[in-house]
């Protein structure tokens, strides 16, 4: 079918300055889909090649109007005050929330088109229309999403999971006991439990944009990294902590960075209030408090190069399954044949 796929953000490695995690999967799940015989047209701006001057090699199709789709997929913006809720051509706006606006006006409203919203950031109200219109479905990256949703994770490719080695990730050498690659939204919490009291005692950095820390004069925060220098971080790194917001910790919504740290060997800990935190992580690597954080980093420590280290990497690998590219691929797919066949049931009954 013909998708139009809305997504502000980058393909390709893209420019330091941005918050996006999509870079890690939004390629391979869009690869997946060309793979599979569909055509694909993205209607946001070209950010790979306005701002980080790559085109790709021209293998995407852009389009700035309303061409005419079969389905329209949205990765869901919402308003910043101050970004994107500002007039156009002022400065520092970014015309991702103006131009949703109109691709739902044209498609969603006017067209009926069937629409997938997947809310990546929990952004989307819960007493949102687009929960309630027959013709638009939500999905959600956790494992228990809304009422109403539909779970679609962040998917990682199946064939990067069958080639990491836990035997030469548990042998590399590692100068860092804890490493984080992220920003700061709405992880303050979190930081203050589980990352900032084992980094008063460990080698570590953080990479991101951390804004406020004047809490944590001791941590050695580094600033934002390239997107590609994230697999450098964890690869130096013995373990990290999968830090959450709120919102995404009680559903079970797991980041990307769970895959980027464990297919570099990085051992990921868990916070135990992170809602089926033992089917992202083994039950050793749950923590429950910073002192749990430090007792794990000081047995990881001991045990480090060994095969008890490399043993444990695998079971971390293994639970990548869950995430798996095809997996994810197949539900989406379930996903837009089902809201093609309703909208058409919808169609032929008015």
């Amino acid at each position: 079918m013909k998708i139009g796929y809305s997504f502000w953000g980058f393909l390709g490695n893209g420019v330091t300055d941005t918050p996006d995690g999509g870079r890690s999967h939004r390629r391979p799940l869009i690869d997946a889909l060309l793979a599979r015989g569909h055509d694909i047209v993205f209607l946001q701006a070209d950010r790979d090649r306005l701002e980080a001057r790559d085109d790709l090699g021209d293998a995407y199709t852009f389009d700035d109007g309303t061409p005419a789709i079969d389905v329209l997929i949205l990765e869901w913006r919402w308003a910043i005050p101050g970004r994107n809720t500002t007039a156009c051509g002022t400065e520092g706006h970014t015309c991702d929330l103006h131009r949703q606006a109109q691709l739902i006006n044209h498609y969603t409203v006017r067209h009926r088109t069937p629409t997938v919203i997947w809310d990546k950031d929990r952004t989307l109200r819960a007493d949102s229309v687009w929960r309630r219109t027959a013709h638009t479905l939500v999905c959600e990256a956790a494992l228990a999403p809304a009422p109403g949703a539909r779970s679609l994770l962040f998917p990682v490719a199946e064939n990067l999971v069958a080639q990491a080695d836990p035997g030469s990730l548990a042998t590399r050498r590692r100068d860092l006991a804890l490493g984080y690659v992220g920003n700061q939204y709405d992880r303050d919490e979190a930081f203050a439990r589980f990352f900032a009291p084992a980094a008063a005692r460990v080698d570590h950095l953080v990479a991101g944009k951390w804004t406020k820390t004047d809490n944590w004069p001791h941590v050695r925060f580094v600033g934002r990294i390239p997107f590609e220098a994230a697999a450098g971080v964890y690869g130096r790194s013995l373990a990290t902590v999968l830090m959450l917001p709120e919102r995404y910790a009680a559903v079970g919504q797991m980041t990307q960075r769970i895959f980027e740290a464990v297919l570099a060997g990085c051992l990921p800990l868990a916070p135990a209030d992170i809602r089926f935190a033992d089917r992202f992580v083994p039950k050793e690597l749950v923590v429950r408090s910073g002192n749990d954080v430090i007792e794990r980093l000081s047995h990881l420590r001991e045990i480090a190069g060994t095969e008890q280290h490399a043993a444990l990497i695998a079971e971390c690998v293994d639970r990548l399954r869950l995430f798996g590219l095809n997996k994810q691929v197949n539900t989406l797919e379930s996903v837009l044949h089902g809201l093609v066949q309703a909208t058409a049931t919808e169609r032929g009954a008015a």
